[in-house]
């Protein structure tokens, strides 16, 4: 099944992956950043109905000078006391929140439409792809409506989040660092939707699904083999 994803994944498929009954017990759907199209964020708004986010390696958000969003709050607080208060100690799923800024590219306009966001995501992973880093600034604008966020160091070692699988599956397939992930929503309860349920609509939409565990074995294989 790995493979397959794998496969998958590589030719710019929709992969759908459950975390963990232990963490946020969240099925989101992945794919590859620099493989984005209008439709996959069209098919992510309508069928899964999270939040879009870009997740970027610890190397590639290093790079970028890239900041955790928790860091920027706590060099402002000084100024906005308000900031300091609303820092986020108390996730009952993780340690510590792997948010950071918000962004638009410069060319789109509100920043919003599938067609907007998809060339925002694509064009960071482009951007990461040709090293352009110091150009940063000069192609997005913040804030923005894709939201980033910055793989923990040592992937999948400390932290076990989507933001890290995402991360794994790109560098699995040799793809740029960059990946978009988005929960699966339930319209019935208000909660995540059942696993249960998001392998029917994987079955129904000939897409594949995947444990956290899998893809965090198949990762470690991974490392192994190219030590």
């Amino acid at each position: 099944m790995i493979n397959d994803a794998l496969k998958a994944f590589k030719d710019g498929e929709i992969i759908l992956v459950f975390d963990s009954d232990n963490r946020e017990r969240e099925t989101d759907m992945i794919v590859a950043a620099e493989l984005i199209t209008p439709k996959h964020l069209e098919r992510m708004r309508n069928d899964a109905g999270g939040l879009v986010c870009a997740a970027v390696s610890h190397e590639e958000a290093v790079k970028l000078r890239l900041p955790f969003m928790t860091d920027v709050m706590e060099a402002a607080q000084d100024k906005y006391p308000l900031l300091g208060e609303l820092s986020p100690t108390d996730i009952p799923y993780d340690e510590r929140s792997a948010f950071s800024l918000t962004v638009n590219h410069r060319e789109t306009f509100t920043g919003i439409t599938d067609n907007d966001r998809a060339l925002t995501i694509k064009e960071l992973a482009l951007l990461c792809k040709n090293e352009n880093y110091t150009h940063f600034g000069e192609h997005f604008r913040a804030p923005g409506h894709v939201t980033l966020l910055r793989g923990s160091e040592g992937l999948l070692t400390k932290r076990q989040g989507h933001t890290e699988m995402t991360i794994a599956l790109t560098e699995m397939v040799g793809s740029t660092p960059v990946g978009v992930c988005c929960e699966m929503m339930d319209d019935r309860t208000g909660n995540s939707l059942p696993t249960t349920e998001v392998k029917k609509y994987a079955e129904k939409e000939g897409l594949i699904f995947l444990s956290g565990e899998e893809v965090i074995k198949a990762y470690k294989e991974f490392k192994a083999n190219n030590l």
